[in-house]
């Protein structure tokens, strides 16, 4: 904040901004374009989901929807998030798409509103459990690779996974709980990770895998090992393993939660949810068509039976010594930026919409860490929910084929894209949309039926059964019925408890009382800082 001549403040455009829409600028901007695009590119992460779900698309549609996926996807992706990045650049908030959602609606806001919400909190709940359980397991396979190949460092099995998991949940949480400037920086370096790691592993596998590889003439073969064989298998088979490439591109809402600590937000933030999907679409077609060519031709069955792990199991059978190793630490370092920008997007939807009274508790999610100006509280929830929902990788025994991990990948994708639609849905029928600076001009309707469009086809195909038989506890798909579950209680809870209370986006006050909450921020973190600055060395013995 600056003062003219006469001592009335003014604020910069952002905050400017943020005060039309009727919030206070109570997070510290402290990202700029690169580190908003980074949040969004590190949750893509195709060193996370390209290789984490590669053993899908082996088994369902071979190397054909592996490589094909990635142009299908990436295309009918960018649909989607370009008609978002047109409403992101209207309303850059942390409350991103359920704010959109109450803007836009002509009737029913707040119910609009608050299914919006949810949805994306359950997407992104998911989205958090599916790459840490990943993650735990490339971290036990890690660690395991340094040891004897008969006589394994750590046994990988459900405790160890779980354990683990939540081990790498709570680093998660504490990174993130010290405060934006370090997770502008994990978030940078995250980026040229991704971009040298992916380099080092396509340059690696073409280079130096071993002879009997598939080689680049098997990369558009059709594989089925789904079980399915009825007239038009091949066609649901390529369709349902789409999911590799789909479950990967996702998250990258996250630059519109991060908006309101981003400078230049309403041109920076749909930039980066835009630039984050090709980038990371291109890059996960190359990586994946490195990987597929570099497959030993006579392990591929052995490879596609490891489930989570088949990814590293090509680097380590098709690049033998460090180099394959070297592969298998790239990939899970990846794999733990992509975790850790997980957990910030998820704390600024939680923490926004407890803002406006969406949750239980909702005044205990809402409050910020007067020091680090972040939402610690809404950190430690979302923590905590996908340390809870990570409980269901005990029920299962097999490792090998994922079950839970399946579930938590199609419960992402499902409700992540369905909270993208909905406001461009809304968008679409309001007529009084204002478009901000960055907008697709007379494409927008194109664009944005397309988007709807193609959500409304992956919200039943990733809920259809994925093998055959599909009936049995090792292969069914649970997306569908948890899903139905979820819905049935945000419901239920909407109509016997919410829509008496939650009115949808709301206000913080007049701009004076905007001004005051944001005074009194400013002056609570400088006097933590001065407190801290004059405590002594020793501890008194009372809280800080």
């Amino acid at each position: 904040m600056s003062t003219h001549a006469d001592d009335q403040p003014t604020v910069d455009a952002d905050a400017a901004r943020l005060h039309e829409l009727g919030y206070a600028q109570e997070l510290r901007r402290g990202l700029g374009t690169f580190s908003n695009f980074a949040i969004s590119f590190s949750i893509i992460s195709v060193l996370a989901g390209a290789i984490t779900t590669f053993w899908l698309g082996m088994v369902a549609g071979g190397p054909l929807v592996i490589t094909l996926g990635w142009i299908v996807v990436g295309i009918t992706s960018l649909t989607v998030g370009a008609a978002m990045a047109e409403v992101c650049s209207a309303y850059p908030t942390a409350g991103g798409l359920y704010y959109w959602s109450g803007m836009l609606a002509r009737r029913n806001r707040a119910r609009w509103s608050w299914w919006t919400g949810w949805l994306n909190l359950i997407g992104q709940i998911g989205v958090i459990a599916s790459v840490d359980f990943a993650l735990a397991n490339f971290v036990l396979l890690s660690i395991n690779i340094f040891g004897d190949a008969n006589s394994p460092i750590i046994e990988i099995n459900r405790w160890s996974v779980f354990i683990t998991y939540l081990i790498v949940l709570a680093v998660h949480g504490l990174l993130n709980t010290f405060g934006v400037n370090l997770v502008r920086i994990l978030g940078d370096v995250s980026v040229w990770w991704h971009v040298a790691g992916v380099a080092v592993i396509v340059v690696v596998l073409f280079a130096f895998a071993e002879p009997g590889n598939l080689g680049m003439s098997s990369v558009l073969e059709f594989r089925n090992g789904t079980g399915w064989s009825f007239p038009g298998a091949g066609l649901y088979v390529v369709l349902v393993g789409l999911l590799l490439a789909q479950y990967t591109i996702t998250g990258f809402d996250a630059s519109a939660h991060v908006s309101e600590e981003t400078k230049g937000a309403a041109v920076a933030a749909p930039k980066a949810i835009v630039r984050s999907i090709y980038i990371s679409a291109i890059a996960a077609l190359v990586l994946n068509v490195a990987m597929v060519q570099a497959i030993p031709a006579d392990a591929y069955d052995e490879i596609a039976a490891k489930g989570i792990l088949a990814g590293p199991e090509v680097f380590l059978l098709a690049i033998t010594g460090t180099l394959g190793k070297l592969l298998v630490i790239i990939s899970t370092v990846g794999q733990f930026f992509c975790g850790m920008a997980s957990v910030t997007a998820n704390s600024r939807m939680i923490f926004a919409f407890s803002r406006d009274g969406g949750l239980p508790g909702s005044r205990l999610w809402a409050r910020i860490n007067p020091r680090t100006r972040t939402p610690t509280n809404s950190i430690w929830l979302g923590v905590g929910l996908a340390g809870a929902i990570g409980v269901l990788s005990l029920v299962q025994t097999d490792l090998a084929y994922p079950v839970a991990f399946f579930a938590l990948t199609g419960i992402a994708v499902v409700g992540l894209y369905l909270s993208y639609a909905i406001p461009v849905f809304l968008r679409l029928r309001n007529p009084d949309f204002t478009p901000g600076p960055w907008n697709l001009g007379r494409w927008s309707p194109v664009v944005g039926w397309a988007a709807v469009a193609w959500v409304a086809f992956i919200t039943v195909l990733f809920c259809l059964p994925v093998f055959s038989p599909w009936d049995t506890w090792e292969t069914f798909n649970f997306t569908g019925p948890i899903l139905l579950l979820a819905v049935l209680l945000i419901g239920g809870w909407w109509s016997l408890s919410a829509k008496r209370r939650f009115t949808g986006p709301r206000t913080m006050g007049s701009l004076d009382e905007i001004l005051a909450i944001e005074a009194e921020l400013d002056a609570e973190e400088h006097d933590m800082e001065s407190h801290h600055t004059m405590r002594p060395p020793a501890h008194d013995g009372r809280d800080r």
